[in-house]
């Protein structure tokens, strides 16, 4: 393990007081883990700093850098201040781009080729948000790509059971439909297979059965819960997601998100919330009444690193 690196920020450590958890009110959590409260509140002076590097693995509808502007306007990033935030702390990070809404098959594909093209043979730990914890699951155990060695894969609320939104959404648009759209959407180049795939269905009795933990690879997981506000997108599919499965983040159940060794739920974090896409609107409404976040997004990714770093990784 290397020798831990500060990362300068303008807060500071908090106090004992405030490292004190309190169990969470909906038992629904303290059932499916610890509850992760204020632990990501703030950026510590210090963080470990794992001896491989971490390849970040985007979910559905990902990107690395989005360029809407060409060379005018700065690019969107999928992971907003958080590679940058990781390679400040001395990370080496390796970043991803794999089709948005392609079928997992072919996202692990190109996932596994653009580790082999950036990692030079090195070992590597994988940080997978949503989809692409899938994605990482499949190159590992199916693929097997040469020139890639995976030590581990840390999952932050991907769908390791579906989601019940994603049963929902296909429902609605009816089989009718559903053919039609996807034509249309193909014909532009724009995958499909990722839309079914997702389902409680096929992820219980196709891939999960067919697709088993690689032994020597240690994983990892996180999930999330939070009440969507009257200004959030996610009403509508929180309110569904927890009619069937429990807990969610807006799109992905708690139980659904856990795989490996549970690390704990964040609280009050949303499924973008996790990647730094905050409700910028919603926001500023709480921070207007005084009502500050308990979670930085920065921080959390730093204390995965932290975290493999102390686990030798």
């Amino acid at each position: 393990m290397r020798a831990e690196r500060r990362y300068i920020s303008s807060t500071f450590p908090r106090s004992h007081a405030e490292n004190e958890k309190k169990p969470n009110c909906d038992p629904r959590i303290n059932d499916l883990g610890r509850a992760i409260e204020d632990d990501f509140a703030t950026i510590r002076e210090n963080y470990a700093t794992p001896k491989h590097p971490i390849v970040l693995a985007h979910g559905l509808l990902g990107f690395d850098e989005l360029k809407v502007g060409g060379e005018i306007l700065p690019g969107i990033h999928y992971w907003r201040g958080i590679t940058d935030a990781m390679r400040a702390n001395g990370i080496e990070v390796i970043t991803t781009s794999v089709p948005a809404s392609a079928s997992i098959e072919e996202r692990a594909l190109k996932l596994g080729r653009d580790i082999a093209e950036k990692a030079n043979g090195k070992s590597v730990n994988i940080i997978a948000h949503s989809m692409g914890g899938l994605d990482a699951r499949y190159m590992i155990s199916k693929l097997k790509p040469e020139n890639v060695n995976v030590l581990s894969l840390t999952t932050i609320a991907s769908p390791h059971r579906g989601s019940s939104y994603a049963d929902f959404f296909l429902d609605e648009i009816g089989p009718y439909y559903l053919p039609r759209i996807y034509k249309f959407l193909e014909s532009r180049g724009i995958g499909t297979g990722a839309f079914s795939q997702l389902t409680r269905k096929y992820m219980r009795e196709k891939f999960n059965p067919n697709t088993p933990d690689l032994p020597g690879v240690r994983y990892f997981s996180y999930g999330a819960t939070f009440d969507p506000g009257f200004l959030s997108w996610f009403r509508q599919p929180h309110s569904i997601v927890d009619k069937f499965e429990g807990p969610n983040d807006g799109l992905v159940s708690v139980e659904s998100a856990r795989w490996g060794t549970y690390k704990g739920t964040l609280v009050g974090v949303s499924h973008l919330d996790l990647i730094n896409w905050k409700n910028r609107i919603q926001a500023l409404l709480l921070g207007l009444a005084g009502v500050e976040s308990k979670f930085n997004a920065i921080a959390f990714y730093l204390d995965i690193a932290d975290m493999l770093a102390k686990e030798g990784l």
